[in-house]
């Protein structure tokens, strides 16, 4: 296999695991459903090969879990599992602020900036739908301004991971919610990580209390 090829066949990987990822995230592929190596070849118009790959790495991030004998199939997490995704949230996600506050870049600022107006506008006007994919961005630009691949890669893959098992009740808060955003990026502005901790803190309690389960999760059968 040449340099090409093999370039090639880790980008197939990575895509498909993306657009796994997100038909799970989605509710495409409900917890506990089949997922085939040919089902997903055929869905996503490629080989069985990265196919494989992706599956592994799902199964490394806890969207999908293999059995012997039986393939692999979308996770199902336990209520214990569900509830310990947003104290682990709860956790990273203030120590992932305060890093920000102390290593962000000015082009981070301005990201984090231009999306607070975003957000605070459609709010404002009542453009609901828009606000899940900013808020999002929102996220993840402040988890890649902690300076810090590591955190930035788990907080990210715990997004994911939440809006998975939770429905997002922030519809009823939005305007609450790009508030809490916009003062979180001030106190990173200013480089006060003690601020931003506490306010992030804050903010991810409030947005815990309106989150509710979206599937009646497993309390802890598991099928054989």
């Amino acid at each position: 296999m040449n340099g090409t090829e093999g370039t090639a066949r880790r980008i197939s990987a990575e895509v498909v695991c993306t657009a796994i990822r997100d038909d799970i995230v989605a509710g495409y592929f409900l917890p506990g459903s089949r997922l085939t190596e040919e089902l997903l070849a055929q869905r996503y118009g490629v080989s069985r090969v990265p196919v494989r790959e992706a599956l592994r790495t799902l199964e490394s991030e806890g969207f999908v879990r293999t059995r012997k004998h039986a393939g692999a199939s979308v996770a199902e997490p336990t209520e214990q599992e569900a509830a310990d995704l947003l104290d682990i949230r709860g956790l990273l996600e203030p120590l992932g602020t305060a890093r920000a506050a102390q290593r962000r870049t000015d082009a981070h600022l301005k990201v984090l900036r231009g999306l607070v107006r975003l957000g605070q506008e459609r709010a404002v006007q009542g453009q609901l739908s828009d606000l899940p994919s900013l808020s999002g961005w929102f996220h993840e630009t402040l988890a890649q301004a902690s300076g810090s691949p590591t955190l930035a890669a788990l907080l990210i893959q715990l997004r994911h991971k939440i809006s998975w098992v939770y429905a997002d009740g922030g519809s009823a808060r939005a305007a609450e919610a790009w508030e809490e955003h916009a003062a979180i990026v001030d106190a990173v502005a200013r480089g006060d990580a003690e601020r931003a901790r506490r306010l992030a803190a804050v903010h991810v309690e409030h947005a815990a209390a309106v989150r509710t389960l979206k599937h009646r999760v497993n309390a802890g059968r598991r099928r054989n």
